[in-house]
This record gives structure tokens, sequence and C-alpha cells, in this order.
């Protein structure tokens, strides 16, 4: 299991400068991770950065409230794949959702997958704001919209990734479908708890705490504590 690769380093705080993002992507270089997440005016400077290291450069569209118009949506995903991105993170209207309008939900994610062109798009449902009966219905509709990934949070609302919510979302989609879990992912044994029960990608700042864990236990320097039992936070 290459932990590394299942990580995506975030780097979505608003008040990072472009020298912050800078030593992230050497972070993410240096470990060898998944990909980076930046937020949409960064892509460009991401994907000089990581050029040739073969880091994926993620990005987020309608983050983090998920509430601008789908054409916004739309234009903002263009933009993005055209600046270099290969991973788009967009967040579900969250009140559409509660709402129960389906069709919108769906349409609005549709109309995003569209405008990637075939990158990977994953679907932050933003869990926290949502009833489980919700939480299913928001991974069906990203499924059927043609989603890649389902994911639990955006990092900035009042709870991130849980137990019940990877084992609840994994139960919901199909293996065609991948669930990402992201807030609150700080430690290596958080991170292993959640993949046992059915996340493949990580959203995380504390990236180089975690792999530096991982090594020190294959060097046998370190024990494993007990796994959190209901992993939760922001990033």
């Amino acid at each position: 299991m290459n932990v590394a690769k299942m990580i995506d380093h975030s780097l979505l705080r608003p008040e990072l400068t472009t020298a912050d993002v800078v030593r992230g992507c050497e972070i993410a270089a240096r470990r060898d991770v998944a990909s980076v997440c930046v937020r949409p005016s960064d892509v460009p400077l991401a994907v000089t950065a990581l050029a040739g290291t073969g880091v994926l450069v993620g990005t987020v569209t309608g983050f983090p409230h998920g509430d601008t118009l789908s054409a916004v949506k739309v234009a903002e995903t263009r933009a993005l794949v055209e600046a270099g991105a290969d991973e788009i993170d967009m967040v579900l209207h969250i009140g559409r959702l509660r709402d129960g309008d389906d069709r919108y939900v769906h349409d609005d994610i549709a109309s995003v997958v569209a405008a990637a062109q075939g990158r990977v798009v994953k679907v932050i449902l933003e869990n926290a704001y949502l009833t489980d009966a919700e939480k299913i219905t928001g991974c069906r509709l990203a499924e059927e919209a043609g989603a890649h990934f389902v994911k639990t949070s955006t990092g900035f609302a009042p709870g991130g990734a849980t137990l019940a919510d990877i084992q609840l979302m994994r139960a919901t989609v199909s293996p065609a479908v991948r669930v990402k879990a992201a807030g609150g992912v700080r430690t290596l044994d958080t991170l292993l708890t959640l993949h046992e029960a059915g996340a493949t990608r990580f959203g995380a700042t504390a990236t180089e705490t975690i792999l530096d864990d991982l090594a020190a236990r294959e060097r046998g320097e370190r024990p494993a504590p007990v796994p959190d039992p209901a992993p939760s936070g922001t990033y």
C-alpha cells in the first residue's frame, strides 16, 4: 500500500502566500504524493512547480460553499482545465440537496463533469450539514452525474471526515466511484482507519507528519498507537 499516493496535499487556506504555495508544492514533489489541491488562482503556479514530478495538480470549483451558479462553475472549470488542472474537486449545491431538488443537484454536477473534459471530478458533499439520507442522495446523484469520487468535506465546515460517513458513502456508491476523506485527517492512524473503511484518497495538510510516522514505523522506531475511533475536524 503506497500511502503517499493516496494523499492530496491541501493548499487551500485563504491566507497562504505565493511562497507558501511553492513550499507546499515542494513538499508534495519530495514526498511523491498523489496531488496537490490548490486554490484556483494557484493552478498555473502549481503546474510550473510540479512539472515532471508525477504529482498531479488538483483544484476546486464552487469552493467552499457550492452555491455559485452552475454556469459559473462551468466557466471556472473550463478555465482551470485550460490552465492545466488534472483534477477538480467541486462542491455540490448543499442547500438544493437539502431542499430535495435532485434534478438541480444532478445537473449542476453533470455540467462540471462535462466541462472537465475527462479530468477526474470529485464531488464534495459537506457532510457536516447533511442527514444520512441526504448523504446517500448526494452520493447517488454524484454517481449518476458521472463523478469519479465522492468526498466528505471542504475542511471549512464545523466537521470533517468521520468513520461512519466513509462507511456510508462506500456502501452507497458502486465500485466505479471512489471515496475521498477530507477534514481532520491529521494522523497516520486516522488515515489507515478511514482507508480500511473504504476511502482511497485523503485531503491533508499534515502530509509530512503522516509520512514521517509511516517511515518511523517501517524502521521499527515507533509503535502503532490505537487508531482514532471517530476521526473528525477541519484542515
